[in-house]
């Protein structure tokens, strides 16, 4: 190929061009923290090169079973709207939707949610240790990562040894997205994307969680930005939930776009932000492109 049509495909192709100014790491939960064994791929981490250290970070935790690599192509977009950006490697299994729906406890998903992302010991039905949380590997990582590269300032999203939660934006798809629903409802947090959750429900009459029901908490209802694919199995439930979290219809996005491949018995799920499954656009860049920049919205 000559120099003159390999400059020609790069300027036709946007997020090939502005890649080059991507900078990744990938760090795994255990090297941050010895203690830490179990759940243990790597963290991805990206953000532009020219991004200063004041710009917010993004948290993304993936699904049920899913690998932050795997979300990558969300995790750059983000990146391009001036975020730092963390898709985080946490414990996921059991998910919530797996141990909590036949549960005598109605409030067992809140409990799971609060063990699973505190570290607090308030259910036994998840085995989850505290060292494991979602809480304590986001400390982890930003302090490993302030230590390898100090002019980054990731020292900046913690305050006292915790989450400084007022400049990180939380998101994430399925489990992870109801992760990052909880989290907002606790602490005032920059910015909140839902793909496709939370649905935690119990009974018969799929009544949704007590949790669910208590509302935006407090990060501002402006703050909630949330996407389903109409043709998801549980779309009626999270669109409930939507509702019950004081979402604003303006700030939903539902998408309709078929799979680029349907792979299992929910295909629609994965697809609104997975890699493999989200469908594409004619020169290969993923077509829910604008609607995660809605999403998202600008963080320069």
């Amino acid at each position: 190929m000559n120099r003159i049509v390999a400059i020609a495909m790069l300027l036709a192709s946007p997020l090939s061009v502005r890649a080059q100014e991507l900078v990744k790491y990938r760090l795994t939960p255990e090297s941050t923290d010895s203690s830490i064994h179990r759940f243990n791929e790597p963290h991805y981490i990206v953000f532009e090169k020219a991004t200063s250290s004041a710009a917010p970070l993004l948290v993304f935790m993936p699904g049920t079973g899913g690998k932050p690599e795997r979300t990558s192509d969300f995790s750059d977009v983000a990146a391009h709207q001036g975020y730092r950006v963390i898709g985080l490697e946490y414990v996921d299994e059991p998910a919530v939707a797996q141990v909590c729906p036949r549960s005598p406890d109605t409030s067992c998903s809140e409990k799971v949610r609060q063990k699973r992302i505190y570290g607090d010991d308030v259910t036994g039905v998840i085995d989850d240790r505290p060292s494991e949380s979602i809480v304590n590997r986001l400390v982890k990582v930003l302090v490993a990562l302030d230590l390898q590269h100090p002019a980054d300032g990731w020292s900046g999203y913690l305050e006292n040894g915790k989450p400084k939660w007022s400049r990180i934006a939380v998101s994430g798809l399925s489990q992870g997205a109801g992760m990052a629903a909880y989290i907002a409802q606790k602490a005032l947090v920059h910015r909140v994307v839902l793909f496709s959750s939370p649905w935690d429900n119990y009974g018969p009459q799929q009544t949704l969680a007590h949790w669910v029901k208590d509302g935006h908490g407090e990060t501002p209802p402006e703050r909630w930005f949330a996407a389903v694919h109409q043709k998801e199995q549980t779309a009626p439930l999270i669109a409930r939930a939507y509702m019950a979290l004081g979402i604003p219809s303006s700030q939903i996005r539902v998408l309709t776009l078929e799979p680029a491949v349907k792979n299992g018995g929910n295909p629609y799920h994965a697809s609104v932000v997975g890699n493999g499954a989200t469908p594409r656009a004619p020169d290969g860049r993923p077509a829910y492109l604008d609607d995660w920049k809605f999403l998202l919205g600008s963080a320069r």
